[in-house]
């Protein structure tokens, strides 16, 4: 019998002589839900499985309450099934938490409340913190998978578009279509080709096939193939493979169609491009700036485009970061997510990795759980995109994988759970490596999944690398969640909070928050001086 605990406690009867298969997280509610469930004779048997792995203190709990009710004879297993992930493909992971990234930098959460969000994530061989490229979570990519997750809302790979004669088709995106496999890293262009050379080797196919059985090239239509019985059975069994290639053609064609409508729009193939360059020559001219903020596109493009130019260099005249702040207000966009970041920046956090001086609260806070040191690649922010456009991420795991000496990971070390115990875990990785699992903390993305995927398939021989996440976030998503903690410190619009301007206190409170985060110390005089330098 399935169960659903949403129920209340008085709406089930007790069902005699069927046992009862549970799958709950294991919570306190949910075990105490259980041990009523018991207690009451509901069902003549329990079989429980746990959604992650249950705390000693709650399986005491559920033992308790079973022995206190005299039911501890009708738990029959007790499973924990390590489920709590979404697997979108074969390569691809998330733990679907929301607003992690929120959770993980909110000024106002304590020490345990980090602790607490990071002791259920179980990441093997590579964490990444999102702070340590954060322009790829906020960037415009013209390439399908990404391009489809971010305009049209790929969730759970599944999406809905407008159907030709109205209301919405829903379609599925996943491993089983061919297409999308083979083409989602492709650029968009490249796949408008890719669907006209599918359509017209369709086409061909389909005239053969009538040629073959006497019928006519307008329409495929198996009523044809009565008319030549000597390759009837070639052509009925070419029937559902023709049938499925069409449907897979006509899938894609509609959200191309789409997608192009989009891009026509808001001019996203012109965001994609400015951004990349922004991000290899390190800006963009201040009239190129202000027409693409004044031009095309919806509020969050350009603000995502803004953030963009805040990040995409080291130092930035302040007049420059005016005249944006301006255009964006001019545009009637809320600043909080852009006050966030520069306030980052002013803060001397390093936006394209993080470095032994200044590191972020996630990094911190793993080596006080896990008592490791862990450091990233010391990298400038001019080089969060090399000139082939991979990513940090990408080639920090390229170098980690390889395990040779090499300047942008000597300062990770590694740590064997098989070393002997006097190991004093600062050998240096011992590769190469064949498969690895990269784990990004505070959200991922497609853009990360696809480079990963790349850099794998090009290894020779092919290694393996699965990408794991809290949860997939689009760029608008992402930006909401910096929205979200710049209000959390009082960024507004205008550097207010609620319109309400701040006080010198309010300041002092703030940063008094996040920069024991940002730096590991919660000395006074240490505390001090760091808000003494950033003014």
């Amino acid at each position: 019998m399935a169960l659903n605990l949403r129920q209340k406690q008085t709406d089930r009867k007790p069902v005699h002589d069927v046992p009862a298969v549970y799958f709950v997280q294991p919570n306190q509610s949910n075990i105490q839900r259980i041990v009523n469930d018991a207690s009451h004779s509901l069902y003549d048997s329990f079989h429980l499985n746990f959604s992650s792995s249950i705390p000693r203190p709650l399986l005491e709990d559920l033992a308790s309450g079973m022995l206190n009710s005299d039911s501890i004879n009708r738990i029959s297993k007790v499973h924990d099934q390590h489920l709590e992930f979404v697997t979108l493909e074969e390569n691809l992971f998330s733990l679907a938490q929301k607003s992690s990234y929120v959770q993980l930098n909110d000024p106002s959460a304590g020490d345990r409340e980090i602790e607490e969000i990071i002791e259920k994530i179980r990441p093997i061989l590579c964490i990444f913190d999102r702070t340590f490229e954060l322009s790829v979570g906020i960037q415009h990519d013209f390439r399908y998978r990404p391009l489809v997750h971010d305009v049209l809302g790929l969730k759970l790979n599944r999406l809905s578009v407008p159907g030709e004669k109205g209301g919405m088709r829903s379609y599925e995106l996943d491993s089983f279509d061919p297409f999308w496999v083979a083409n989602g890293s492709l650029e968009f262009p490249e796949v408008a080709i890719e669907i006209e050379t599918q359509l017209n080797k369709y086409k061909k196919d389909v005239d053969e096939v009538n040629r073959r059985t006497g019928g006519n090239a307008e329409e495929f239509d198996g009523q044809d193939l009565i008319g030549n019985t000597k390759h009837l059975m070639n052509a009925v069994n070419s029937l559902p493979e023709l049938t499925e290639r069409k449907q897979v053609i006509d899938k894609h064609t509609n959200i191309a169609t789409v997608l192009l409508g989009e891009i026509k729009e808001r001019s996203l193939d012109s965001y994609a491009k400015k951004e990349y360059d922004m991000m290899v020559r390190g800006g963009i001219d201040r009239n190129e700036l202000l027409s693409v903020l004044k031009g095309k596109g919806t509020k969050m493009d350009k603000l995502r485009f803004a953030i963009m130019f805040l990040i995409s260099t080291e130092s930035i005249p302040q007049s420059e970061v005016e005249m944006v702040e301006a255009a964006l207000r001019e545009s009637e966009v809320d600043t909080s997510a852009f006050q966030y970041v520069k306030k980052i920046k002013s803060l001397n956090v390093s936006l394209a990795s993080a470095n032994s001086a200044s590191r972020s609260n996630i990094v911190d806070w793993a080596e006080k759980l896990y008592g490791q040191s862990i450091s990233a690649v010391t990298a400038g922010v001019k080089n969060l995109l090399s000139n082939d456009r991979q990513l940090a991420l990408t080639r920090t795991v390229d170098a980690l994988m390889e395990g040779r000496p090499n300047p942008e990971i000597d300062s990770y070390v590694l740590y064997d759970p098989r070393a002997p115990k006097s190991s004093s875990g600062a050998s240096h990785l011992k590769g190469p490596f064949k498969e690895a699992i990269v784990f990004m903390i505070g959200g991922g993305n497609y853009v990360e999944y696809g480079s990963l995927q790349e850099l794998a398939l090009r290894q020779q021989p092919v290694k393996h690398v699965i990408y794991g996440t809290t949860e997939i976030l689009t760029g608008a998503e992402f930006v909401e969640q910096l929205s979200l903690l710049g209000q959390k410190m009082g960024l507004g619009p205008h550097g207010t909070l609620n319109g309400l301007q701040l006080t010198f206190s309010d300041y002092i409170h703030a940063v008094t928050l996040f920069i024991p985060r940002m730096w590991g110390t919660s000395d006074p005089v240490s505390l001090l001086s760091i808000m003494l330098s950033i003014g």
